[in-house]
């Protein structure tokens, strides 16, 4: 409702004016800006001070939305990225910010697994019922299965509580607040750098967080002994958010014997591991080799929190489908703990949606479609390889400097960490047409093999010459 506010002055009658301050005396309806500008005038206005020598009767109406305490909100630093790059007219542009998965012709694609699966709940002909809050019950037993091994006995013990989620974005949201209400104070500890939404769930959620160290910008490469360091000096009981595989933003993941002592130190302080597994089978090509981590600190016997997504594995971007899972002690705790997520849940977004996980439990219930899924995580998967060695060639072909750029090769999955800082970013993006985020974070899933020798030019020209 819009509320008003009255310029009052005493009228002396209509004779007492000028003919041109009569046709401007009128009932109007202004803006606040209007206003305020008015007001701002009146002290030098020959007008309201010679010209009309009475006083005159004026009423303003001003429109003050309810919601003008309200700020703009920044625009979101990776989807803006789309946003400028569509707007580019440039023949040469290059999408290289937001994590989704292009042909060589940097297209979309959709797997043919998934039409297949579609196919069959067209033949199925199945109803658009409202799930339980929980989810599909199809997509939670596979879900469950394909992360912690379908003969794990975690699983065979009824010991993992798994709740559908909005992919991995709701499924993170929906473990931070089940932390903020039942592990009241409890700190999470993300890496330095991590995904740029992490720090956003959290802060919604209200639960605390503090980083520890894991990129190193002289190696380009893991901050070990730091990340170690951090670890330990976190306060007993803290919640270590890991990412299971192919790291995001710097794709520099922790070798096996890393990931021993990690699991080392985590259980020594009794803190719980909290798993972002968003490339299962995307990363490396194989669902087992990607979901190692998680299940090395299962064996331990740790209880902990994995949060998955189907975004790249699957293509399923659009369908937010993905999952929590908490790992707990006994049966009877993740009874309990699966109820509290679906109490969570219910004022939240009352159930999930039906479409993706139907997809989901259809690829990996049926061992035909299953098999061909894991040919076309392979296809994907060595596609962005062969991206990444034609880049490091290219770089290395190109730069006469004598810099070492082998550190592209020792990273994995969709992204590479450049090293670029923010100005030399936005020299790839100002002159090369290159969008990327601001951190140096480029998509290989975005780059061709055709484009592989410009991007190095953009990236030799930007590191040497800007700095």
């Amino acid at each position: 409702m819009a509320s008003s506010a009255m310029l009052s002055v005493a009228s002396a009658g209509p004779s007492a004016f000028p003919a041109n301050c009569k046709t401007s005396l009128r009932k109007t309806k202004i803006g606040s800006s209007d206003v305020r500008q008015l007001f701002g005038k009146a002290k030098g206005n020959p007008f309201l001070k010679s010209q009309c020598l009475g006083r005159v009767t004026m009423a303003v109406a001003v429109n003050v939305s309810r919601f003008e305490g309200i700020a703009m909100a920044p625009p979101d630093p990776i989807l803006g990225v789309s946003e400028a790059f569509k707007a580019d007219t440039n023949d040469m542009k290059l999408n290289l910010g937001v994590g989704a998965y292009r042909t060589e012709e940097l297209q979309p694609y959709v797997l043919n697994v998934v039409k297949k699966a579609e196919k069959l709940m067209l033949e199925r002909g199945e109803n658009k019922e409202y799930l339980p809050i929980e989810g599909l019950a199809a997509f939670n037993k596979v879900t469950a299965e394909l992360l912690f091994g379908a003969d794990n006995a975690v699983i065979k013990q009824n010991r993992v509580a798994t709740v559908q989620g909005l992919s991995g974005t709701g499924s993170l949201r929906l473990a931070a607040a089940l932390i903020e209400r039942y592990f009241p104070g409890a700190k999470v500890l993300i890496s330095s750098p991590t995904w740029g939404n992490h720090k956003n769930i959290f802060n919604d959620a209200k639960v605390p967080w503090s980083e520890y160290r894991y990129y190193d910008p002289k190696t380009v490469g893991l901050d070990f002994d730091g990340m170690i360091s951090d670890i330990r000096a976190a306060p007993d009981g803290s919640f270590i958010l890991l990412h299971g595989c192919a790291h995001n933003p710097t794709g520099i993941d922790p070798t096996p014997e890393q990931w021993e002592k990690i699991a080392d130190v985590i259980q020594e302080k009794n803190h719980i591991p909290f798993f972002d597994v968003a490339y299962q089978g995307f990363a490396s090509g194989s669902l087992d080799a990607d979901a190692s981590s998680v299940r090395l600190f299962a064996a331990r016997g740790l209880e902990l929190l994995v949060a998955q997504s189907y975004s790249k594995n699957l293509g399923l971007y659009a369908e937010r489908i993905g999952a929590i899972n908490v790992l707990c002690s006994s049966s009877d705790a993740a009874a309990r703990v699966k109820s509290q997520l679906k109490r969570i849940a219910r004022p939240m977004y009352s159930n999930p949606s039906v479409h993706g996980a139907r997809i989901v439990a259809n690829v990996v219930g049926d061992p035909a479609i299953f098999n061909e899924w894991k040919e076309e995580m392979e296809m994907m998967a060595g596609r962005i390889k062969n991206v990444r060695q034609k880049l490091f060639d290219s770089l290395s072909a190109k730069d006469k400097s004598g810099k070492d750029w082998s550190f592209i090769l020792k990273q994995i999955g969709m992204f590479s960490f450049t090293g670029l800082n923010k100005t030399q970013s936005d020299n790839m993006t100002n002159k090369w047409h290159v969008y990327m985020t601001k951190d140096g974070r480029i998509s290989l899933a975005g780059l061709s093999l055709a484009k592989c020798e410009y991007l190095a030019d953009a990236i030799i020209d930007s590191f040497h010459n800007v700095s």
